[in-house]
């Protein structure tokens, strides 16, 4: 009958012409000693020593674990990452937008989405997670604003093109400050001394354009009175340059909303909270005034609400990290 063999037992070689018996002494002894641990040459078996759940795994398991890891689970661990790389940054746009698609098509086209997946890599690249919720919470909240009494804007004449349904144009106009601070950040220019400032001129852009279509939004839905900036002269809902009580405190407690969300997430502290919203009202107050005496003017053509909209953006953006900086120094000296 074959003999059944354990490829784990080792078998001693016992010659009877041997006058060694077997096992040694010596072995024996060992074996009543319980603090012997053994020590085997290069020539001895190799016996693998149990590895305890707590034990920090080797770099041999931790490969092991990933290709041997479901595709949840790889996902998962790589959205977690911390820091961020452009992989990641990649994969987690593609997961959050494939399951947010229904959400993302109410409010932008489809080469609205396109950009968007771009800001997106590019937010998430530089602030991880929590820049990347920044900038979906500004999405959602500027969308909803967009289609609050969409059919009364509609039949006024004011609403936006394609039921608020925003373009790349729209996208690029709303994001670029903030694209550009991601890049800063990315690449560390002006290293860690001035990492915190991009990530809060990041914060102020969208708190300052967040404000902007809010105010402007409800304002044309909710505004009963209009008035041009410039003169306060009672002009028509949607007018550039226009703004209303009910529309500007609405866009106050927009950018509030926003910089506690950039607050709770680690981006900024409350004092750099309240520089956000400072930054975003006078930067909208200067949208309103650029709006109204140079848009759509004669010698001005060029100056559609893209174009305006960088411009606020990047006066709140801006502004903020001037702010802040005026701030830190005034502190060290008192």
């Amino acid at each position: 009958m074959a003999s059944l063999t354990c490829p784990f037992i080792i078998k001693p070689s016992i010659s009877h012409s041997s006058s060694t018996s077997f096992p040694p002494k010596s072995s024996i002894h060992h074996l009543k000693n319980p603090n012997f641990s053994p020590n085997f040459n290069n020539n001895s078996p190799k016996l693998h020593k149990p590895t305890s759940f707590l034990q920090k795994p080797t770099k041999k398991m931790s490969s092991f674990f990933t290709t041997k890891a479901s595709p949840t689970e790889i996902v998962t661990t790589l959205i977690q990452s911390n820091p961020a790389t452009w992989q990641t940054a990649i994969l987690s746009n593609a997961v959050i937008f494939v399951v947010g698609f229904p959400v993302l098509v109410a409010g932008l086209s489809v080469t609205g989405i396109a950009s968007a997946f771009l800001l997106g890599t590019l937010t998430w690249r530089a602030f991880g997670s929590s820049g990347f919720l920044l900038v979906a919470t500004y999405f959602v909240l500027g969308t909803a604003a967009t289609k609050v009494k969409m059919a009364q804007k509609e039949a006024q004449g004011v609403a936006e093109k394609r039921k608020g349904r925003r373009g790349p144009g729209s996208v690029i106009g709303s994001s670029a400050a903030g694209c550009v601070c991601a890049y800063l950040s990315i690449y560390g220019i002006g290293g860690n001394a001035l990492s915190q400032l991009w990530q809060l001129g990041f914060v102020a852009s969208f708190c300052t354009k967040l404000s902007d279509t809010v105010s402007s939004e409800i304002g044309k839905a909710y505004g009963k009175t209009t008035y041009l900036v410039t003169t306060f002269k009672i002009v028509p809902r949607g007018t550039e340059g226009a703004v209303s009580v009910e529309g500007t405190f609405a866009g106050f407690l927009a950018s509030v909303l926003l910089a506690c969300v950039g607050c709770l997430t680690g981006q900024i502290n409350t004092t750099q909270a309240a520089v956000c919203v400072l930054a975003s009202q006078i930067a909208n107050f200067g949208e309103s005034i650029i709006g109204a005496s140079f848009q759509e003017k004669d010698g001005f053509r060029w100056l559609n609400n893209d174009v305006v909209n960088v411009i606020n953006i990047s006066i709140g953006s801006i502004l903020a990290i001037l702010l802040q900086q005026a701030l830190y120094s005034w502190q060290r000296v008192v």
